[in-house]
């Protein structure tokens, strides 16, 4: 029993979903102005907006502060067209709902409206929609266009601009905070609740003007990137609602290989806040109990990079020594631990050991970069880490990685906790305070976060995120009282129902940055997928990634910094297209013409929306040509291992690699790794052998001979013979597979 007292300091009322959100607008224009009207979902509320179309290059908007009746609404559209008839009157453009922003090029504003939608989820009361349809609309009438004399460049800026399709994985709601988790939107005890607002709204740029002029957001929506899926699973015979919501940072966002690592503020590549959400299944008006649990990933925290090459598969990993001090990686935890409180847990899957050191020397550096920073830390709050060798462990028929996997996250939650409540609706909340027989459970909060890496935070990382998923769904059901135990069984038809989940969340994040779908060998072995069918499908997954990275990125990573405001068009300066590499520093390959070359051209630093120009293109370059006998000896190096007490960088002269001969860092500093696996250490050595699809750089080879490469890997010898023998090894159909993500072959 709990006194009223302490039922009134734990009773979380639901939000309520307020008349003065407008959810739908109807635009008309005169040869003037548009004039949008926007109502809300009960049509008690009627608001009027007027957007300047005198101007050529100038936005100007203005809203009437007046709050109409749909009839006082309608008597003022009549005045607007009587008082417009001479040049044409008022005419209606289109329904639409929502603002997504306005942008302008060389020439005129534009503005992007949602035109169809559909409801995906609801969450509290409060609907959660996708976009089905967009469109983009000039501001000035046709009487005022600015000069034609750059509508070649602006054409091709409109269409970079339109390439990021918004009806795939963009999700808004008018009511509901969807880009906090649940726990800030209902939290009225955390501080900071607003902290990093706009970090997931991807429209953050597109809807600034607006937003300085009117001071509100009352006409757009804000957009958050990356997955929301509500499924209705059961256990014991009891219904619960789980959501998946994974939400990608603005910052720093773009493609597998022109974003890697972390810029100078300290943001990374790849970064997504991963949410899961329990609901029990009651009738709408009664209470409910709802859980939530929050995990992350992102690429590795340091200055690192891979060339884009249409002739290597698997590009070089190149290490930048330009922040000796860490002070990026630093900035970078310093913001987790703002955004989740104390302790971030940091679970590191890459290689351990190799015969040519690629995966290895980032993790090396990174435990350094970690040792470092803990060293200027509280013990209490000190950075916990777990480097285990997913890929290693993953090899062993014996070892069951999942299993593994879920113990790391029971230490995890165990630190992390998670977040409960029972919310009440507000018609019966003061009742049931009142109610001596009204039984509660006390809050739970989550603080602290687990942090999940790989090599490009995809395919192992959605293994472990789905295995923490695992374990919290356990603890949330035990706590909502579905259960008795913390424990799913992972063979169960809600652990199916679950890794399918994650799965079609892995292959919608993988295909946002890295341009296929998520490799998922462990989880077809799971499932008892035929071996050949899973070689098949990871063949043309890999492919795929492979001609997306190479030919496509480029194109998709400038419209990425169109659409979030990296890069934006100015008359006199170079076009986009004109510019180098995405990357927020310089690296290459090795050779002569390779030096020449890039001391003449401009880069770009667009990780923070500014352009730079750099002349100390040697300085940032991973090897030199003199490097290459010391690129050969790197071959040979110690081999990398978990036993020794020291590590010392070995720096090759005149380079920015840095290489070690020993690595000290124990394996983790909050759990025990030989208690985790039974095979022993986590860091035990291991040579691995590399195959050709994976191996060193293929110079000199034609994509036709890649695919041939690859080809020896595929157990369908007809599919490599429909990917070969057409011009430069890719047929139409192909690239249309890697574009629309499509099935290939019927």
């Amino acid at each position: 029993m709990t006194s009223e007292n302490d039922q009134e300091d734990w009773i979380r009322e639901v939000p309520k979903v307020s008349n003065a959100y407008l959810q739908k607008f109807r635009l008309y224009e005169t040869r003037s102005n548009f004039y949008m009207i926007g109502r809300s979902k009960d049509r008690s509320t009627w608001r009027v907006l007027k957007i300047d179309r005198s101007e050529p290059t100038e936005l100007n908007i203005t809203e009437d502060p007046t709050t109409y009746t749909e009839i006082e609404c309608c008597e003022l559209l009549k005045r607007i067209h009587d008082g417009n008839n001479p040049t044409g009157g008022l005419r209606f453009v289109t329904t639409c709902y929502g603002i997504v922003g306005f942008i302008k090029f060389l020439g005129p504003y534009y503005m992007l409206l949602i035109t169809k939608r559909r409801k995906i989820g609801v969450i509290c009361g409060h609907a959660v929609y996708a976009i089905t349809k967009s469109e983009i609309l000039p501001i000035p009438n046709s009487s005022v266009q600015p000069s034609v004399a750059y509508s070649k460049n602006e054409n091709r800026y409109k269409k970079l601009l339109c390439s990021v399709d918004l009806t795939k994985d963009f999700y808004f709601s008018y009511s509901y905070r969807v880009m906090h988790s649940f726990q800030k939107n209902l939290s009225t005890h955390e501080k900071g609740q607003f902290l990093n607002e706009t970090m997931f709204v991807w429209n953050e740029f597109l809807t600034s003007t607006i937003h300085n002029q009117l001071k509100n957001n009352l006409w757009t929506v804000a957009l958050v990137y990356g997955y929301f899926k509500q499924v209705k699973l059961s256990i014991a015979e009891k219904d619960f609602k789980l959501t998946l919501i994974a939400r990608r940072s603005r910052h720093y966002a773009g493609t597998r290989y022109l974003k890697r690592g972390v810029n100078e503020k300290g943001r990374v590549a790849n970064d997504v806040e991963t949410e899961q959400i329990v609901f029990e299944d009651v009738p709408e008006g009664c209470p409910v109990q709802i859980s939530s649990v929050v995990q992350n990933r992102g690429s590795i925290p340091l200055f690192w990079s891979q060339e884009t090459s249409r002739l290597n598969i698997k590009p070089d990993i190149i290490l930048s020594k330009k922040d000796q001090k860490y002070n990026a990686t630093r900035l970078h935890f310093e913001n987790l631990v703002k955004r989740y409180g104390n302790p971030i847990i940091i679970l590191n899957l890459i290689k351990t050991k190799e015969k040519r050191p690629r995966e290895s020397l980032l993790r090396v550096e990174f435990a350094n970069a970690i040792e470092l920073i803990n060293k200027d830390l509280p013990e209490e709050n000190r950075l916990k880490f777990l480097h285990w060798d997913l890929n290693k462990y993953s090899r062993n028929k014996s070892t069951n990685v999942l299993a593994l996997l879920g113990k790391v996250a029971t230490y995890a939650l165990n630190l992390t906790g998670l977040f409960y409540c029972q919310v009440i609706p507000n018609s019966i909340s003061q009742d049931l305070t009142k109610s001596e027989n009204f039984s509660v459970k006390p809050p739970q909060y989550q603080t602290g976060v687990l942090r999940t890496n790989c090599i490009d935070c995809l395919d192992r990382t959605n293994v472990a995120q789905f295995a923490y998923g695992w374990a919290a769904l356990g603890r949330q059901l035990h706590t909502m009282g579905y259960i008795d135990t913390t424990v799913i069984e992972l063979d169960s038809n809600l652990g199916e129902d679950l890794m399918k989940v994650y799965e079609k969340m892995g292959d919608t994040l993988a295909l946002q940055y890295g341009g296929s779908a998520a490799h998922n060998k462990i989880f077809c072995q799971r499932r008892g997928q035929w071996k050949a069918a899973t070689q098949s499908q990871e063949f043309f997954r890999t492919l795929q990634r492979y001609y997306s990275n190479a030919y496509m990125d480029g194109e998709k990573q400038d419209a990425i910094n169109v659409f979030l405001g990296h890069y934006q068009p100015q008359i006199g300066k170079p076009a986009l297209w004109e510019l180098d590499s995405d990357q927020h520093y310089d690296v290459g390959s090795r050779g002569s013409n390779f030096f020449v070359e890039k001391t003449r051209m401009i880069k770009r630093s667009l990780s923070v929306g500014n352009m730079m120009f750099d002349g100390n293109v040697l300085g940032a370059i991973g090897m030199t040509q003199k490097n290459e006998e010391e690129e050969m000896q790197s071959e040979s190096l110690h081999e990398i291992s978990c036993e020794s007490d020291s590590t010392y960088p070995k720096e090759t002269p005149n380079s920015d690699h840095v290489f070690y001969n020993r690595d000290s860092f124990n394996c983790s500093n909050f759990l025990d790794v030989d208690w985790l696996s039974s095979s022993g250490n986590s860091c035990e050595d291991e040579t691995y052998e590399r195959s050709t699809l994976v191996g060193s750089p293929m110079g000199g080879q034609s994509s036709e001979n890649v695919v041939n490469e690859m080809c020896t890997f595929a157990s369908d010898s007809e599919i490599c013979d429909n990917v070969k023998g057409v011009k430069g090894g890719f047929s139409d159909r192909f690239a249309e597979w890697v574009t629309h993500g499509d099935i290939m072959f019927p």
